[in-house]
């Protein structure tokens, strides 16, 4: 096949229409696109509330209000000009800058690629001013009717562009995506008051939040009454990092993850970094597939973030990276273990009411002793594995002369036990109505924390390997071996470089002495060089430690008396993350009164 002759094109200024339509391509992909960068401006202008109207989801009309400071007449010509801003002047401020934009190529690549009017008029105004621009043509400013704010309208998206404007959806996806972004704006300013029109209706209104309560109703606004009843509330501030948010227990999870709103210092952003710390956080309480919901946001210095990252600026580099991850992760990992059982419902502690209307206090966790279902071979496995012996296993032997329910008046969360169905579940009663308890999910949960709290205990043991391994690797992981010795060492891993691309595995944890050293190697070193630390160790360990706690734990068909199945429910309220077994799946249900009462038509 001919091809044609390639001809030598002189090096000739591209026209300031057409450089501001490429750059119009990296920030103004559709209409949401043009919607987020106008509330940014509006944002950093000051606004406390804020309109957003569509037509043809926002392929006919555009148009966002607001009541910020203004732009004044002289600099509304400006405002048109590219990279002209008035957010940054200086590579120092660049570096922390706090606004939300900065990078002044905005509004010159939305008017390159549509219809814009401009009408602002500034605090000290007395009336308002306005600029159209059309295919990058400048319009002298001429007064006009306006209210204090700016309003900055947009029609005809990509009228001058056909091939981009043949690349935008149907009306109602591009209405969704505007719909998904003014909810997460809605949700990083919650002082700011937000409201979205489409087609001259209004379809979200947001007003501001003063209370507690109003931001509770701002949450069930935009994702749902059933995450605000599984919330956990995030409040942690260690050095420099704040976290603060809200986390949804285990329970409430999602087969996509379309209810993850993570912002960065107010600004919405996507990073694998902080991806991998949540997901590690939520390793072992999520089914597989599942995904979590949360809304959180972190709070750090300015400068220890880098937004210039990517035009859209939902990218973000964090300069150190490895704190920014760990402080994430153990922050979430320290609220879902404290979450316990039935988040939400009665704890240790709580002042209940006996049917005489006495208030007791339920110090029921400490009155019952640990449920003696055997796991002596399994914590003897693991006493031999990692040279050390260990007592957290079964617990002390139960007392048969408690009794199953207590002091009068109290009522644990899980209640006490009224029998065994069928040899797997436990039914018990407590003040909500009735509870189901898989005995071996919650079995296994209990046993699989002592075994962790163990191994966390005696730190990681590693096992001399009788024939040291020959690892062959990339240049790169080689380089990273030497590079990252000490990290490796920590995880039990000792070794060395013998080549440019061999490595010998000379040491591993003890309890993967029978893992595929090769393919552990390589994940641990893939971790190290991506997110600066390496939690595959810690997973490969939970996993032995999750089969040993699945062995060890109570089967079906096992019969238990009363009193073996209140110890396993108070052994349950007193462990970390009992309400998911070790494979994510729920441990108990609670079927309260009115649920009851629906099932048999009662107050009908």
């Amino acid at each position: 096949m001919k091809t044609a002759k390639s001809v030598r094109m002189p090096i000739r200024q591209l026209p300031e229409l057409l450089i501001n339509q490429i750059a119009a391509g990296e920030v103004v992909e559709r209409p949401s696109s043009v919607v987020k960068e106008l509330l940014e401006n509006s944002l950093d202008a000051g606004a406390t509330a804020i309109q957003v109207a569509l037509e043809q989801g926002g392929k006919r009309l555009v148009r966002v209000t607001d009541d910020g400071c203004g732009i004044p007449k002289a600099e509304l010509p400006l405002a048109l000009a590219r990279h002209a801003t008035s957010k940054i002047s200086s590579l120092e401020e660049l570096e922390e800058v706090a606004s939300m934009g900065f990078r002044g190529e905005a509004l010159p690549s939305m008017a390159s690629v549509s219809r814009m009017t401009i009408t602002s008029r500034s605090g000290d105004g007395e009336h308002a001013w306005q600029v159209k621009v059309a295919g990058g043509d400048i319009q002298p400013a001429v007064p006009a009717a306006g209210a204090h704010g700016t309003t900055v309208e947009l029609r005809d998206l990509f009228y001058n562009v056909p091939a981009r404007r043949k690349f935008m959806r149907t009306d109602r996806t591009e209405y969704s995506h505007v719909d998904e972004l003014v909810k997460r704006f809605a949700l990083a300013r919650p002082d700011v008051s937000f409201q979205l029109q489409h087609n001259n209706r209004v379809v979200r209104q947001f007003p501001p939040v003063r209370t507690d309560e109003d931001m509770l109703a701002r949450l069930e606004n935009v994702i749902g009454a059933e995450f605000v009843e599984h919330a956990l509330h995030v409040d942690e501030r260690r050095g420099h990092f704040a976290l603060h948010g809200w986390v949804a227990e285990p329970r409430y999870n999602r087969p996509q993850s379309d209810r993850q709103y993570f912002f960065v210092n107010g600004r919405v952003i996507r990073d694998r970094l902080v991806a991998h710390a949540i997901r590690q956080a939520f390793r072992d309480v999520l089914f597989h597939g599942r995904h979590p919901a949360f809304v959180l946001f972190l709070e750090m210095p300015f400068a220890g973030v880098d937004v210039n990252v990517h035009p859209q600026k939902h990218e973000v580099r964090f300069r150190d990276s490895r704190s920014v991850h760990d402080f994430i992760y153990s922050t979430l990992n320290h609220c879902l273990a404290g979450a316990g059982v039935g988040a939400g419902s009665l704890r240790p502690g709580t002042e209940v009411q006996d049917p005489a209307g006495n208030v007791q206090t339920g110090n029921w966790a400490d009155r019952q002793p640990a449920m003696p279902i055997s796991v002596a071979e399994q914590v003897q496995n693991y006493a031999r594995l990692v040279s050390s012996p260990t007592g957290s296993g079964a617990g002390p032997a139960f007392n048969q002369d408690i009794g199953a329910s207590g002091e009068p008046g109290e009522i644990p969360p899980l209640g006490f036990a009224l029998a065994q169905l069928h040899g797997v579940y436990i039914l018990a009663e407590n003040q909500h109505g009735l509870v189901l308890v898989d005995m071996h999910a919650a079995h296994e949960r209990i046993t699989y924390e002592r075994f962790k709290a163990g191994l966390e205990q005696d730190g990681i043991r590693s096992q001399n390997l009788l024939v040291p391994v020959t690892v062959h690797v990339s240049e790169r992981e080689a380089d990273m071996v030497e590079q990252h010795a000490a990290n490796l060492e920590a995880l039990g891993i000792s070794c060395d470089r013998s080549g440019p691309q061999t490595v010998v595995v000379r040491k591993v944890p003890t309890l993967l002495q029978q893992a595929d050293i090769k393919r552990l190697l390589q994940d641990v070193l893939s971790e190290l060089a991506s997110d600066g630390k390496s939690l595959k160790i810690e997973s490969e360990m939970d996993e032995v430690l999750s089969s040993m706690a699945c062995h060890g734990s109570v089967r079906a068909n096992r019969q238990l008396n009363l009193a073996e199945m209140n110890s396993l429910l108070r052994d349950m309220e007193r462990t970390e993350r009992s309400a998911q077994c070790n494979h994510g799946r729920p441990t108990w249900v609670q079927l309260d009164m009115q649920n009851l009462d629906r099932l048999f038509l009662r107050g009908r």
